[in-house]
Formats: C-alpha cells, sequence, structure tokens
C-alpha cells in the first residue's frame, strides 16, 4: 500500500505542479493525500464513465490529464456533469489527480511521448520557458525525421501512427518534409516558434479555419485531433509510477474520452 501521494508524486518529480501556467489547477484536486491505496487508474479526462469504471475496478486514485475542476465550483448538487464527478468520486473514496500543462511543459512530458510516436530523431523544446537544475522546460518539441518524406506520406504516417480518423492540414507545398515540430494539444499558439525554426511541418490541434491560412506557405500546418495528439499521457502517466513502484498496479482507463466523433 502507497499513499496516495506518494503515487502522486512520481509525475511530479519530473513534472512538478509549479511548471504548471498561471490558469492550470493542476494537482490532487479531490480527496486525502494521505489515503493509502494498491492501485491507480489513469485516464486522458475524468468523465462520469470513467469513474463508474473505478468503482467497479476497486480504484481510489484517479490520475487524469486533464483537470476535472478549471474554474471554482460554487456549490455541489447533481446539475451538471462535473459536480455529479466530485459527488461520486468523493462518496466512494475516489481520489483524483490531475497532471496537465506541468506536463505539457516538462521534457519527459506530453510533446515529447508524442515526438517519439512520430520517430522524431534529437527532439528539442520548441519554445524554452525556463531552465531549473539543468533541467530545460517549455511547450512543444522540434525534431528530425529519419528521412525526408513526401507531404502526402508523412501524413499517411501522422495518421497511422497516432490512429487518426482524419487529419486537416494547409495546402501541400510541394516540399520534402524532414524537421517536424510537434504540440500535443491545442498548440497553434507556438507557430511562430515554429516558422521561426524553420520546421517543414508543425502537427497539433485545434487549429481554426482562419488559423490555417498563417501556415503562410512556409509550413505544413496538421491538426491531428486533441485526443490523437494527447492520447499517450496515459502510458507516460502508468511509465512514471511503475518505474518508482514496480509492484503498485497501474491501469489505463478502457473508457474511449474522445469528446469528438467523424461521420466519413
Amino acid at each position: 500500500m502507497n499513499k496516495v501521494s506518494e503515487i502522486v508524486g512520481c509525475i511530479t518529480d519530473i513534472a512538478p505542479l509549479h511548471w504548471q501556467e498561471s490558469w492550470d489547477n493542476a494537482g490532487l484536486l479531490v480527496g486525502d493525500a494521505n489515503m493509502l491505496i494498491d492501485k491507480a487508474l489513469v485516464t486522458l479526462d475524468v468523465t462520469e464513465e470513467v469513474i463508474d469504471e473505478a468503482i467497479q475496478g476497486g480504484y481510489h486514485l484517479l490520475i487524469s490529464h486533464h483537470p476535472v475542476i478549471y474554474r471554482p465550483l460554487k456549490h455541489l448538487l447533481p446539475e451538471n456533469t462535473i459536480e455529479r464527478i466530485i459527488m461520486k468520486a468523493i462518496k466512494n473514496d475516489i481520489a483524483i489527480a490531475c497532471m496537465h500543462t506541468n506536463l505539457d511543459n516538462s521534457y519527459l512530458g506530453v510533446s515529447k511521448w508524442l515526438a517519439d510516436r512520430l520517430g522524431l530523431k534529437n527532439p528539442e523544446v520548441l519554445e524554452p520557458m525556463k531552465v531549473e537544475e539543468d533541467v530545460t522546460t517549455g511547450g512543444g518539441m522540434i525534431g528530425y525525421l529519419e528521412n525526408d518524406m513526401d507531404e502526402k506520406d508523412f501524413l499517411a504516417m501522422v495518421k497511422k501512427n497516432l490512429g487518426c480518423q482524419a487529419l486537416r492540414h494547409s495546402e501541400f507545398l510541394g516540399k520534402k518534409i524532414r524537421k517536424v515540430a510537434v504540440c500535443g494539444g491545442s498548440g497553434f499558439f507556438l507557430l511562430e516558434n515554429v516558422k521561426h525554426c524553420n520546421a517543414d511541418a508543425y502537427v497539433t490541434a485545434d487549429v481554426k479555419y482562419h488559423d490555417f491560412f498563417e501556415a503562410d506557405g512556409q509550413l505544413l500546418l496538421v491538426d491531428a485531433g486533441h485526443y490523437e495528439t494527447e492520447q499517450f499521457t496515459k502510458e507516460l502517466i502508468a511509465d512514471a509510477i511503475i518505474k518508482k513502484f514496480c509492484k503498485f498496479a497501474v491501469s489505463i482507463s478502457r473508457v474511449k474520452t474522445n469528446s469528438i466523433n467523424y461521420f466519413v
């Protein structure tokens, strides 16, 4: 048995909470840090279905990427999804910890796992934010494909490796792709950094209609989906726990939490 705080500490060791953005709400959000537990369930999002899965499986710690509480709660009533989730978690002694932009900003975090999934070599932080004890933190990653790829072959690889149903992208430029930038989740804010680094392509998510014009003939801008670019965060969290507590039971939720569906 381990304390909730010990298990959560496995993630904050590689992504301290003070690395999160000022608007974020990462950390232990529900439950007792001193509660003893023998297993944890990992998910990208906290939904009612995930809470039910935790109850049925006897999990008393749920760790997600996206915070279940973003805004202050004025009451706890079963009137909306968030409040129902919190109430059900408390009733069933389920602690909820969320590791969001602190994990986004970690060199070993979300974008690093995305870069690895796409086979990028020598990845570096795209937008360094700060350096603490020789550790560079910041948003996104940039690296190189092993070999040049045609644009359509590159998109096919991204689609396959991320399991995307579809990709949205800017116009083809007829250029080879070799230097690639990535940012899991909503990463359009890093586009100027991507251009400055002379990347051939940028893979991220949540790109708006007018944003695609900002590629401006300089690179291939690819929207691969928010869930799709962050899905490996579940494995990242589970891996961090197992490395420190090899006998602690960690499971990845079987619930599909992607809120976007496609009709093709």
